[in-house]
Order: structure tokens, then C-alpha cells, then sequence
């Protein structure tokens, strides 16, 4: 038993947190494997799940710890592919959100590739404390007909492991009240839909 269980971390090399369910179980993707759905002391593929908080979770990986947030992942080997990426899992409806952070400051974000840029409801910049009217005034389309919008840049947007700087957004004053990952950070990463799992990797 304790051969098989030595074993068995070994293969444990890439664990992802997709979700959570309240502070009883974690969802995991192992080795790029199907979501499974972890319980506290439960132990799959050599990870056993120590504690879960609300977006986060606690992991045992080799005798090691690590707290990973929710589309973030830990590994325990050097691969040949390293760079940024974050996976992220569908709610009921089919949309995909995702924990993330602009300029540091927590923002949670709804992929949508109709968008043509990071869009942010003004409440949310100024809670960031974004000066958007500073920047470029215009209109642009929304699904309510046509609203105010300033272009801006952002220092930085993360989204799980991947961070990126200086991408274009505009700030909506009315008829948003989620920031949209538009296409101004897609472009900039690889996506891969798998079932109700959407994978993210930075290009460059």
C-alpha cells in the first residue's frame, strides 16, 4: 500500500482547480485529465485536497502544499510548454467566468469573444480608481443600443495564471454590470474548449 501510494503521487505532476463547491469538495483537472470532483481528505492521482475555501482550495502534492485559486494550477515538474495559462469552467447557462484582476484590484470578468476589447462597468473602474474619463470619448454599440464608452489602457489584466500589460478597454457607464474579456486579451492567448472546460495559454 504504501509503494502504490508513493507511486501514484509521482503521476500527480499538473493539478488544476476548475470550481469549487462551498468549503466540502474541490473540482480538480489532474494531468490535464476530466474534472473530478475532490472531498477534503480524499486523495486522486496522488493529490489529496487539505481544505477549500470559496474560490480557493488547499492541495497536498508529494508531501507539499500549495493554496491555488480557482483556475490556477500548481505543478511539480518543469514541462516543455511553461507559459501562463488558466482554465476555466462553464456555469449553467454555458457562460464562462473567471476571477481575475485589473491593476492589481479584483475584477471578475465573463469571456466574450463578440467583444472587441476589455470592457468594464464604470463602477467597476472606479472602484479601481481609473480615471476613464481621461480617456478617448466615443459611442459604441451595446446590446441596448448605442452608449457612452471611454477608451483606455490598462497597466495590467490577469486572469488565473496568465498576466498581461498595457491592454486597450473601454469603460461603459450604463448597461454593463459584468467586465467583459473581450478580444483585446484573447487575441493574446491560445483557447481550447473541451466540453463544459475552456483553456487558456498566453501566446506571447
Amino acid at each position: 500500500m504504501l509503494l502504490f501510494v508513493a507511486v501514484s503521487s509521482a503521476w500527480a505532476a499538473d493539478v488544476r482547480l476548475i470550481g469549487t463547491f462551498g468549503d466540502k469538495a474541490a473540482v480538480l483537472s489532474i494531468d490535464g485529465g476530466e474534472p473530478k470532483t475532490v472531498r477534503i481528505g480524499q486523495r486522486i492521482g496522488g493529490v489529496a485536497v487539505v481544505s477549500v475555501d470559496k474560490d480557493r482550495a488547499t492541495i497536498e502534492v508529494d508531501g507539499k502544499r500549495r493554496t491555488i485559486q480557482r483556475g490556477q494550477h500548481y505543478s511539480t515538474r518543469n514541462t516543455a510548454d511553461d507559459r501562463q495559462s488558466v482554465v476555466l469552467a462553464a456555469d449553467s447557462r454555458g457562460h464562462f467566468l473567471a476571477e481575475g484582476s485589473v491593476n492589481g484590484g479584483a475584477v471578475r470578468f465573463i469571456l466574450d469573444t463578440g467583444a472587441t476589447a476589455v470592457v468594464l462597468p464604470a463602477a467597476d473602474a472606479a472602484r479601481l480608481g481609473i480615471d476613464y474619463r481621461k480617456g478617448r470619448p466615443g459611442i459604441i454599440q451595446t446590446a441596448n443600443g448605442p452608449a457612452p464608452a471611454w477608451r483606455i489602457k490598462l497597466d495590467r489584466v490577469r486572469v488565473g495564471g496568465i498576466e498581461l500589460a498595457n491592454v486597450d478597454a473601454v469603460v461603459l457607464e450604463q448597461g454593463l454590470d459584468i467586465a467583459l474579456l473581450g478580444m483585446t486579451f484573447l487575441n493574446r492567448v491560445e483557447m481550447r474548449r473541451d466540453g463544459e472546460t475552456m483553456t487558456l495559454k498566453r501566446r506571447f
